[in-house]
C-alpha cells in the first residue's frame, strides 16, 4: 500500500490494541518492510503516526504527501505526468490488486494518477516539451518553481505592451490625415476585427488542454500537423524577426528626426536628396542598433526582462498624456502655428517668421522664407510665391473647434503630391519641376487605402503575447482567453478614440504632414500631448527599445522550439544554443533576417512584409480552430465555450482579404514561402504524429471518398492497376526481391493504390516482433525504391491461408486491389518442397475466382531500377488470347516512367492456318488506332505441325518425374501409419520373444522417440530405392502417355519458339499467362508447361486478366 495511506488513530475499546498492531504489520509489509523475525519498526517510518496502543484503532487515510515509498507504479512517459527518476526503482507489492499487477507498468492505478495529477507542475517558458522528454533528461532537470503569474500580469499587459507600438506613435496620425476618419475607422475596424476573432479561435485552442511553452507555434502546429506547423511556424518567426527591425527602425527614426537630427551622418545639400539621405542614415544606425541589441539579449535577457516595465509604463505614460493633451485642447490648444503659402504647406524649418516681409522699425527687410523662394533682392521670384499670400493656421485647432468634419474624408495622392488646404485660396497652378526644390510639404510616398491597412496592420499584431508566456502562468487556460481578448478590447478603444480624436483635434495638414515638418520638425502626435511634446517622444522611443528587444528575444527561441521538433532537417543546427539553453546561432540568424529590414531602411515598406506574415499565421489559428470544430475530434474540448467554427472561418477570410488588400504581390511571396517550406517538410521532413486536426481532415475526406467509391464499380475508362505485391522475405526479415518494388512504382508511377504484403508463418502472439521487423523492414525498401503505398503483414498458420487471407481482405471498401503482383518461383524444381509450387499455383486460382488480374515476374532481380535509363528498346507484346485488354494497357503505363520512356511497343499476334493473317493486321492496326496507342503490329502465324519426337520425349519425362515425386512424397498420415506399425510390430516381437537368446538386441529394448526416427528413415531409404529402380525399368511407350498433355507440351514448345524468335532482345516481354488445370492432379505438369514457355527469355511478365474490359476506344 502506498505513502498516502497513513494509520489514524481512532478512539475505541481497549481491545482493539492486538487488532491494531495486526493492520501496522501489514502495513508494513506492504511498505516495504521484511516481515520476517525482526519487529518492524514503525516509529522510524515517518508514514505511521505515533499512537497509544490502548485507545487507538487505526484506520486508512489518503494523503497527498510526496511518494517516498511508492505505490508501485511508475510514472508514465505521459503528457501531464511528471516523470522522476526516483519513481523507476518503484514496484508493486500488494495483494488488493494482484489480479492486475501485470497490467501495472502500463495502467496505474487510479490513486497513483490522481496524485500524480494533483501535484502536476506546468513547464517553464524555454524548457523541452513534455511529451517529448526523454527519460535520461529527468535527473538533469532543476526543480522549477511554480508559476504565479495571473491574467493581469502575465496576459494582459504584455498584449497591451505588444500591440501599442510603433504604428500609433508615428503613423497613426498620418493615416487619419490621409484616410480620413471614416476610411481610418474602417482600417481600424478591419484589423481589429481579424485579430479578435483570432483571439477567440486562439482561445478554444489554448484551453483545449495544457499548452507548454512554444506559445502560438506549439498550438498550430498540433493543431494543424508538422507540415502546416512548419511552415506557419517559421512564417511566423519571420513576422517577429521583420518586427524587430520595424521597431530598430522606427527608434532611428525618432532619434534623428526628433531627438537628435544633427547626429545624421549624411546630410542632404538639396532638397530632392532628402529622403535619400534619411534612409542611408536609417541603415547606418538601425545596423549599429540592431548590433548593439543583439548583444544585449546575447549578454543579458534577463535584463531585458526586468526592463519590460519599463517599457511598458512608457507606453502607458505616453497614451495617459495624448488623453490629457485632447482634454487640454477643450480650453487651452497648444500653440503650434503652420505656415501656408497660398493653400500650400511650408516646411518650417529655415525660417522664423512666416512673413515674406518683415518690418523693423521703419526698415522693411525680406524674411528667411522669402530667400527660400527668391534668389536675391533684385531676383526673379517663384509666380506662386508671388501671387500668394503667406497665412499661418493653427495646428492644433481644438476637439469643439469643427475640424472633425474637413477631416472627415481621405485625401490620397500620388509622390511628390504636395500637402494643401483646400479651404485656403490659391492662385496659379503647380510646377512639379520647380516645386520639388521648395519648401514645401509633399507626400513621400503613394498613397491609397490597400497600402495603408498594410501599414496599420502591425499596430494589432502582438496578441500571442500571453498564449507565448503560458508556461508562466498560473492557469493559462483561464487567463489566455481573459487576458487576450480583454487586451484586444481596451486596444482597440484606443485605436478608435485616437482615429475620432486626432480627426476631431488637429488640422488636416498638420496630420497628412508624416515627419512634422511643418511644426519645426516636432513629432505630430507629440504637438497634441501634455504637458510636453517631449513625453511623446521619449516614451515612444523607449518602447520602440524594448519592443524590439522582445522581438530579438523572441524570435530566436521560436526558431529553436522549430529546430528542436525535428520537423525541418536542415534547421536542426539552430537547435542548439549555449550551456544555459540560450538559443545562440538561432539569435545569429534572426540578426541576419533582420538586417534585411534594415537595409531596406523604410518603415512604411516594412510593415506590409510583417504584415502578410502574421496574417497567414493569424489564418492558420482560425483554420486549425475551424477544422477541429468541424470534425468533432473526441479530443476537441475546449474549455472557451464561445467559439463557433463560423467565426474562425469569417476569420480566416478577413486574414486572406486583408493579405490581398495589403499587398498582393507580398501575399503571393508569403504563400510561396510557406507552400516551399511545406512541401519540403513533407518530402524530408521527420514523421511526426502530433493528433493533428489535418490529419483528422484526411481520415474524414477519406472516408467520405471510400462511401462513394463503394456505389459502384470503376468504369473502364477509370480502370488503373491497383496492386497487392506480394514479397517474399528472407529468414532476417528482409526483403528477397526489391526489384519488384521498383517496378511497381514504374508501372504506378505513383499514381493508384498499391499495398505491399507479406506472410509470417506462426501465431500472431509468438510472432508479434517478427511482423513488426519485418513491417519496418518492407517500409524501408519501399523508401529507398519510391514506391508510394501501404505495408500489410499477415501472420497466419500456413502461407496459403495468409496469401488467402491478404488477395480477399486487403483494402477497405473501394480502394481495394484488383491486380496481384508475384514474382515467378525460380527455385521450385530445385527446391524439395512441394507447397511453395503448389501455393503459386493456388494464389493463381484464387485470383482468378476474385475476378482480379495476376501479373507474374519471371527474373525480376534483372527488372531495371529506378535510376536505370533504358535506352533505344521494345516492350513485346504476345496477344494470344483476348482477356479485358490488359496486355496493352500495361506497356502504355510503363512508358509513362522515365525508365521505359524510350523503349517502343510492339504488338504480336498468333494466327492460326484458317486465320486471314493479313486482315488481321488491318484489324489490329485499326484497333489500336482508336485506342490511341502507337505500337507496331505483327502477326506470327503457327502452322498446324506434326507433334515432333522431342516434345514426346519431353512429356515422358515430365510424366516420369510427377510419378517419381508422387512415390517419393510420402503424406503426413502414411508417415504416421507407418511409425504405429513399426512400432507395433516392435512391441510385439518384444514381448515374444522376452527371454529369447537368439534377439538379444530386443530383450530390454524401449523404443524412444529418436529410435523411431531413425527406424523410419532407413525404412523410407529403402523403399525409395525400390522406387527408383523400379521407375527406371518401366519406361511407358509414348502412344500411353497422356495425349492433354502432349498436346499442351507442344503449344509450350512451339510458342516458345516464336516468342524466343521474334524477342530475344526485347527489354520485356508480356504475355498472356495459361489457366491452371481444373484438376489438381496436373499441377506439377502446369507449372513444366510454364517452365517451358518461358524458356530462353530474360524479363518476362505473365498477364492474366481478371474478366473485365480495362481499356476502351470510347472517350
Amino acid at each position: 500500500m502506498g505513502d498516502r495511506f497513513v494509520v489514524v488513530p481512532v478512539d475505541g475499546g481497549g481491545d482493539a490494541a492486538e487488532h491494531s498492531g495486526s493492520v501496522v504489520a501489514q502495513a508494513t509489509r506492504l511498505t516495504g518492510g521484511d516481515g520476517g523475525e525482526e519487529e518492524p519498526k514503525v516509529e522510524e517510518d515517518p508514514v505511521f503516526e505515533p499512537q497509544d496502543p490502548n485507545v487507538a484503532v487505526p484506520i486508512l487515510k489518503y494523503n497527498r504527501e510526496p511518494n517516498k515509498y511508492g505505490d508501485g507504479v511508475p510514472k508514465e512517459n505521459s503528457p501531464f505526468i511528471n516523470n522522476t527518476d526516483n519513481d523507476k526503482s518503484n514496484s508493486y507489492d500488494g495483494t488488493n490488486m494482484a489480479l492486475f499487477e501485470e497490467e501495472m507498468d502500463s495502467n496505474p492505478m487510479v490513486s497513483s494518477l490522481l496524485d500524480k495529477l494533483a501535484n502536476y507542475t506546468n513547464l517553464t517558458q524555454g524548457a523541452q516539451e513534455h511529451e517529448e522528454a526523454d527519460d535520461d533528461e529527468g535527473s538533469k532537470k532543476k526543480a522549477v518553481k511554480s508559476p504565479q503569474m495571473g491574467t493581469f500580469m502575465g496576459v494582459y499587459l504584455p498584449c497591451l505592451q505588444n500591440i501599442l507600438g510603433v504604428i500609433l506613435f508615428l503613423r497613426l496620425t498620418w493615416i487619419v490625415g490621409t484616410a480620413g476618419i471614416l476610411e481610418s475607422l474602417a482600417i481600424v475596424g478591419l484589423c481589429c476585427s481579424c485579430t479578435m476573432l483570432t483571439a477567440i479561435s486562439m482561445s478554444a485552442i489554448a484551453t483545449n488542454g495544457v499548452v507548454p511553452a512554444g506559445g502560438s507555434y506549439y498550438m498550430i502546429s498540433r493543431s494543424l500537423g508538422p507540415e502546416f506547423g512548419g511552415a506557419v511556424g517559421l512564417c511566423f518567426y519571420l513576422g517577429t524577426t521583420f518586427a524587430g527591425s520595424m521597431y530598430i527602425l522606427g527608434t532611428i527614426e525618432i532619434l534623428l528626426t526628433y531627438i537628435v537630427p544633427k547626429a545624421a551622418i549624411f546630410v542632404a545639400e538639396k532638397k530632392e536628396d532628402e529622403g535619400e539621405a534619411l534612409l542611408n542614415n536609417m541603415r547606418v544606425y538601425g545596423t549599429c542598433c540592431l548590433t548593439l541589441m543583439s548583444v544585449v539579449v546575447f549578454v543579458g535577457v534577463k535584463y531585458v526582462n526586468k526592463l519590460a516595465l519599463v517599457f511598458l509604463a512608457c507606453v502607458i505614460l505616453s497614451i495617459l498624456a495624448i488623453y490629457a493633451g485632447v482634454i487640454k485642447t477643450i480650453f487651452e490648444p497648444p500653440d503650434f502655428p503652420v505656415c501656408m503659402l497660398g493653400n500650400r504647406t511650408l516646411q518650417n524649418h529655415n525660417f522664423d517668421k512666416c512673413l515674406k516681409e518683415d518690418t523693423i522699425g521703419n526698415l522693411t527687410t525680406t524674411t528667411q522664407l522669402y530667400k527660400l523662394f527668391c534668389n536675391g533682392p533684385n531676383a526673379t521670384c517663384n509666380e506662386y510665391f508671388l501671387n500668394n499670400n503667406v497665412t499661418q493656421i493653427q495646428g492644433i485647432p481644438g476637439l469643439i473647434s469643427g475640424v472633425i468634419s474637413e477631416n472627415m474624408w481621405s485625401e490620397y495622392g500620388p509622390l511628390g503630391m504636395l500637402v494643401e488646404n483646400k479651404k485656403l485660396s490659391s492662385v496659379g497652378g503647380s510646377d512639379p519641376t520647380q516645386d520639388i526644390y521648395l519648401p514645401y510639404v509633399v507626400n513621400d510616398i503613394a498613397s491609397f487605402f490597400t497600402l495603408l491597412v498594410g501599414i496599420y496592420f502591425p499596430s494589432v499584431t502582438g496578441i500571442m503575447a500571453g498564449s507565448n508566456r503560458s508556461g508562466d502562468l498560473r492557469d493559462a487556460q483561464k487567463s489566455i482567453p481573459v487576458g487576450t481578448i480583454l487586451a484586444i478590447f481596451t486596444t482597440s478603444i484606443i485605436y478608435f478614440t485616437c482615429v475620432v480624436l486626432f480627426g476631431a483635434c488637429i488640422e488636416g495638414v498638420l496630420l497628412r504632414d508624416k515627419f512634422g515638418d511643418s511644426v519645426k520638425g516636432n513629432l505630430v502626435i507629440g504637438t497634441l500631448s501634455w504637458p510636453s511634446p517631449w513625453v511623446i517622444v521619449i516614451g515612444s522611443f523607449f518602447s520602440c527599445c524594448g519592443a524590439g528587444l522582445q522581438s530579438l528575444t523572441g524570435a530566436p527561441r521560436l526558431l529553436q522550439a522549430i529546430a528542436r521538433d525535428g520537423i525541418v532537417p536542415f534547421l536542426q543546427v539552430f537547435g542548439h544554443g549555449k550551456a544555459n539553453g540560450e538559443p545562440t546561432w538561432a539569435l545569429l540568424l534572426t540578426g541576419a533576417i533582420c538586417e534585411i529590414g534594415i537595409l531596406i531602411a523604410s518603415l512604411d515598406a516594412v510593415a506590409p512584409i510583417l504584415s502578410m506574415f502574421f496574417l497567414m499565421c493569424y489564418l492558420f489559428v482560425n483554420l486549425a480552430c475551424a477544422l477541429q470544430t468541424l470534425l468533432r475530434t473526441p479530443n476537441w474540448r475546449p474549455r472557451f465555450k464561445y467559439y463557433h467554427w463560423a467565426l474562425s472561418f469569417l476569420g480566416m477570410s478577413l486574414c486572406l482579404a486583408l493579405m490581398f488588400i495589403s499587398s498582393w504581390y507580398y501575399a503571393i511571396v508569403a504563400m510561396v514561402i510557406a507552400g516551399c517550406i511545406y512541401k519540403y517538410i513533407e518530402y524530408r521532413g521527420a514523421e511526426k504524429e502530433w493528433g493533428d486536426g489535418i490529419r483528422g481532415l484526411s481520415l474524414n475526406a477519406a472516408r467520405f471518398a471510400l462511401i462513394r467509391l463503394e456505389e459502384a464499380p470503376p468504369h473502364t475508362k477509370n480502370w488503373r492497376p491497383q496492386c497487392l505485391v506480394l514479397l517474399n522475405l528472407d529468414s532476417d526479415q528482409a526483403v528477397k526481391h526489391p526489384r519488384l518494388l521498383s517496378f511497381t512504382s514504374q508501372l504506378k508511377a505513383g499514381k493508384g493504390l498499391t499495398i505491399v504484403g507479406n506472410v509470417l508463418e506462426g501465431t500472431f502472439l509468438t510472432k508479434d516482433a517478427e511482423a513488426k521487423k519485418a513491417e519496418q523492414n518492407i517500409k524501408s525498401s519501399m523508401t529507398a525504391e519510391k514506391t508510394k503505398g501501404f505495408c500489410h503483414v499477415v501472420v497466419s498458420s500456413n502461407l496459403r491461408d495468409g496469401v488467402s487471407h491478404l488477395i480477399q481482405s486487403a483494402g477497405l471498401g473501394g480502394m481495394k486491389h484488383n491486380t496481384v503482383l508475384m514474382a515467378w518461383p525460380g527455385t521450385w524444381k530445385q527446391s524439395n518442397d512441394t507447397q511453395s509450387w503448389k501455393n503459386f499455383i493456388e494464389t493463381i486460382r484464387e485470383t482468378t475466382s476474385a475476378h482480379q488480374a495476376l501479373l507474374v515476374a519471371k527474373n525480376v532481380d534483372s527488372f531495371p531500377t529506378n535510376q536505370e535509363r533504358l535506352g533505344e528498346g521494345t516492350i513485346d507484346v504476345w496477344w494470344v488470347v483476348h482477356d479485358g485488354g490488359l496486355l496493352m494497357l500495361l506497356p502504355f503505363l510503363l512508358r509513362q516512367h522515365k525508365v521505359w520512356r524510350k523503349c517502343k511497343m510492339r504488338i504480336f499476334t498468333v494466327a492460326q492456318m484458317d486465320d486471314n493473317s493479313i486482315q488481321m493486321k488491318k484489324d489490329l492496326q485499326t484497333f489500336l488506332y482508336h485506342l490511341r496507342l502507337n505500337a507496331e503490329v505483327e502477326v506470327v502465324e503457327m502452322h498446324d505441325n506434326d507433334i515432333s519426337a522431342f516434345t514426346y520425349e519431353k512429356t515422358l519425362v515430365m510424366e516420369q518425374r510427377s510419378q517419381m515425386l508422387k512415390q517419393m512424397q510420402l503424406s503426413k498420415t502414411e508417415r504416421e501409419r507407418e511409425a504405429q506399425l513399426i512400432h507395433d510390430r516392435n512391441t510385439a516381437s518384444h514381448s515374444m520373444n522376452d527371454k529369447s537368446e537368439t534377439l538379444p538386441d530386443r530383450v530390454h529394448m524401449t523404443w524412444t522417440k529418436d529410435k523411431l526416427f531413425t527406424e523410419r528413415n532407413r525404412n523410407r531409404e529403402c523403399n525409395s530405392n525400390v522406387a527408383m529402380r523400379d521407375l527406371f525399368n518401366m519406361k511407358p511407350e509414348w502412344g500411353s502417355l497422356n495425349q492433354s498433355n502432349v498436346r499442351r507440351m507442344h503449344t509450350a514448345i512451339k510458342l516458345n519458339e516464336v516468342v524466343v524468335n521474334k524477342s530475344q532482345g526485347a527489354h520485356l516481354v508480356l504475355l498472356n499467362m495459361p489457366g491452371p488445370p481444373k484438376n489438381r492432379g496436373g499441377d506439377e505438369n502446369y507449372m513444366e508447361f510454364l517452365e517451358v514457355l518461358l524458356e530462353g527469355l530474360n524479363r518476362v511478365l505473365l498477364v492474366r486478366g481478371g474478366g473485365r474490359e480495362v481499356i476502351t476506344i470510347y472517350s
